[in-house]
């Protein structure tokens, strides 16, 4: 048995194959259920987003497995076969696991380390788990991999450091102000990039919006969305006093805002601070501006500095995040490896228990009327006398499964005790092939 992942994502393929090979949510039970028509696929969990789709399954054979997850693929998308294999990957094994650790830790993320994808592939699990098309493997793999993605954010901050110039400026307030909660915001020019920032300042506490624009009733629009203000372009220095942050990108040839005017709103409002952000180009902000007392001024060049800094930061994490990452990928193996021995071991412990209560019954029968005490001590002598016992085999034949031996001892087990009819018992090897993908599909657990 192995994990298998097939997919395509922002670095393999455009978007417009992305797109057609993207998952809705209410479409996911109908091609679970045909995923898992396959005899080879155990269990499965599909992860869709904008940037990827990603199909991962424990399958009993990899190219069996891989395949029927290709033509599920091929049926959804309308695509030829030889189209989607140009765009997708195919991992297995210990590469499936890494993969998914690093996808879950947002270092294979367009933007490195953001944190929207630990959710997605949250709700992914959660959403196969309810369609019942996840398995044992499946189940840890993706709850490990939801903790290695917390971990890996936890001890490096790799998604403490803005590395958008929306973001930045936000970052770049609250080194000014602190606490944004109940600033306001004056918004010149309704494009896409103011429409971020304002976002992201409401998001962190910002509760006041005025925005202005050539076209009103674009200022209207996108101020309705924060609950706002909208003004026209006349009446921009009467509300600049009301703004604590300036956020400005037009596309305008000339300033916008030019010194002497904020000046003269200066002093008409004494101690007052404004933090400016001209993020146009070219610029919307007179740079004279960034002289007068009270304003900080910032234009596209200083956010990008921001960012470039941020951006190494982040890059510095990564390396940890990845140090991380190997050292979980090692003990999920680890895992992985010693689960073809779980039968065994289950069936072992139910022998012991079957002899010590068989034996229990004889010696209570003969030794006649017993306190609860008595049976107690009696019962629980026997049940150390059995774990004390299989201790050893137990511990040993766990260790010995991270090993190409694993399988004879665990075959050795099963024949020393009479297991035979065990869920753990080997099949007899025909010559040739990966033993571990002989192993018999129940060991692994039931879906």
């Amino acid at each position: 048995m192995s994990v298998i992942v097939v997919g395509v994502n922002h670095k393999t393929a455009p978007v417009e194959i992305r797109e057609v090979l993207s998952f809705s949510e209410h479409s996911l039970a109908r091609w679970y259920d045909k995923l898992l028509e396959c005899t080879a696929v155990s269990g499965c969990v599909i992860v869709s987003t904008c940037n990827r789709t990603e199909i991962y399954a424990h399958v009993a054979d990899i190219e069996a497995g891989a395949g029927a997850v290709l033509d599920m693929m091929q049926q959804k998308s309308g695509l030829d076969q030889a189209t989607i294999k140009k765009y997708t990957y195919v991992l297995a094994r210990g590469k499936t696991v890494r993969h998914l650790f690093q996808v879950a830790s947002g270092l294979d993320s367009m933007l490195l380390g953001e944190t929207q994808i630990l959710g997605q592939v949250r709700t992914a699990y959660q959403h196969a788990h309810h369609h019942a098309a996840t398995d044992k493997v499946m189940n840890t793999l993706f709850k490990r991999a939801i903790e290695v993605g917390k971990r890996a954010r936890t001890e490096t901050g790799i998604d403490h450091h803005a590395v958008s110039i929306s973001y930045a400026a936000v970052e770049m307030a609250r080194q000014i102000f602190g606490d944004l909660t109940g600033r306001s915001v004056l918004i010149i020019g309704a494009g896409k990039m103011s429409e971020l920032t304002a976002r992201h300042l409401v998001s962190n506490g910002v509760s006041g919006v005025i925005v202005s624009n050539r076209s009103y009733e674009r200022a209207v629009e996108l101020a309705a969305q924060f609950g706002g203000l909208a003004v026209t372009f006349d009446n921009l220095y009467h509300y600049l006093g009301a703004a604590d942050i300036v956020i400005s990108c037009t596309a305008a040839t000339h300033y916008v805002l030019y010194a002497a005017g904020v000046r003269r709103i200066l002093k008409e409002t004494p101690g007052k601070h404004i933090m400016m952000i001209d993020i146009a180009v070219p610029r919307d902000i007179e740079p004279d501006v960034r002289l007068l007392p009270g304003v900080s001024l910032y234009d596209i060049d200083a956010l990008q500095n921001v960012v470039d800094n941020n951006l190494m930061e982040r890059k510095r994490a990564a390396i940890q995040a990845e140090a991380i990452i190997e050292e979980e990928v090692r003990e999920f193996s680890r895992w992985e490896s010693t689960q073809f021995v779980v039968p065994t071991i289950t069936a072992l412990k139910i022998r012991g228990e079957e002899i010590k209560q068989k034996e229990l019954t004889r010696a209570y029968n003969r030794l006649g009327e017993l306190s609860d005490r008595e049976r107690k001590i009696i019962g629980s002598m026997a049940s150390t006398i059995v774990n004390q016992l299989l201790h050893t085999p137990v511990t040993q034949l766990k260790e010995f499964a991270l090993t190409e031996k694993g399988p004879l001892y665990n075959q050795a087990i099963g024949e020393l005790f009479c297991l035979e009819d065990s869920p753990g018992r080997q099949p007899e090897e025909t010559g040739g092939g990966d033993s571990e993908q002989k192993l018999p599909a129940r060991a692994l657990g039931q879906r």
